[in-house]
């Protein structure tokens, strides 16, 4: 077994990152099916922070959706290459891309369950049974929207590889060899998952929320978003916390919906996602590169 590692992925366009410690790499196919690698050696200049509880929660965070972002971008040139490619600012474009992705979550997991509940809120009295309310609104968006986005075909596509890259990893945790064979017989539902800090998020922000007071609903709203720090904080210690008892019965209990929630945003990967899932591992650990498929060829079909 090698789960003290911690092997973490995403899921890009036609493709798979992996990370181990500093080392990432990014393993997307062409359109005509082979397999191109983009390997990065990250800087720690943050590293001395993370052993400073909560404040590394928030650091991991937003390295993380850089990288991704990064990730995303090389994955899109590479799945969906242009006759002539227009030379963006990649700084500019990951700030961009952040600052949208923080509208986008405001407006719909804060702002609209607010609105919501906003017209049965003068026949209920009690503060905790408004913000479960509340609480239960959110992650009824949540699901809603990710049922939705899953339609999508070119997403769908994506979680096939958010399946495949779990797949790979539960097969390198259990110390099998990376064949696509040995991958199938894995789980596409992951305990580390996003998915499943995303629900520790929700359920975090129901009982940091049941200790604010009356508010009108502009204060509502600031408060909230001036308390998405501390409990992105919180729910990283948490997941931080439940990984050294992974194997509890009580920890494999509270991450139960998590792994449920993991139905919509992952799905059953084919060979050839798999082999990019392996791929982009192989690379990361270093490992003999050869394929023993014939996926990097004419076979492949989108």
């Amino acid at each position: 077994m090698r789960k003290e590692e911690n092997i973490g992925g995403q899921a890009v366009y036609e493709g798979v990152m992996m990370r181990r410690g500093l080392n990432l790499s990014v393993a997307v196919r062409n359109p005509q099916g082979e397999i191109l690698v983009e390997k990065y050696q990250l800087k720690s200049f943050f590293k001395k922070w993370l052993n400073f509880p909560f404040l590394r929660g928030l650091i991991i965070l937003m390295d993380s959706l850089i990288w991704g972002i990064k990730a995303l971008n090389y994955s899109t040139s590479i799945a969906f290459p242009t006759d002539e490619k227009e030379k963006v600012n990649e700084n500019w474009l990951i700030f961009w891309a952040l600052i949208l992705g923080f509208v986008l979550f405001v407006a719909l997991f804060i702002v609209l369950p607010l609105l919501i509940i906003k017209p049965v809120e003068r026949f209920i009295s009690s503060l905790i049974v408004l913000r479960l309310l509340e609480g239960i609104i959110r992650l009824i968006i949540f699901l809603i929207y990710l049922f939705s986005i899953s339609k999508i075909k070119e997403i769908y596509r994506v979680f096939q590889y958010h399946g495949a890259e779990h797949k790979t990893v539960f097969c390198y945790e259990s110390g099998e060899e990376l064949t696509v064979e040995n991958c199938k017989k894995f789980p596409r539902f992951h305990p580390r998952c996003g998915t499943s800090f995303l629900l520790v998020v929700m359920i975090v922000s129901i009982l940091v929320f049941s200790f604010l007071g009356k508010q009108g609903f502009i204060e509502r709203v600031i408060s909230r978003v001036f308390l998405i720090p501390i409990i992105f904080s919180i729910s990283y210690e948490i997941i931080r916390l439940g990984s050294k008892y992974s194997d509890s019965l009580l920890w494999r209990m509270i991450l139960l919906p998590g792994l449920w929630m993991q139905y919509f945003t992952t799905k059953e990967p084919d060979d050839f996602q798999l082999e990019t899932a392996i791929r982009a591992l192989k690379e990361v650990l270093g490992e003999d590169v050869t394929s023993n498929l014939s996926s990097e060829t004419s076979e492949y079909r989108e």
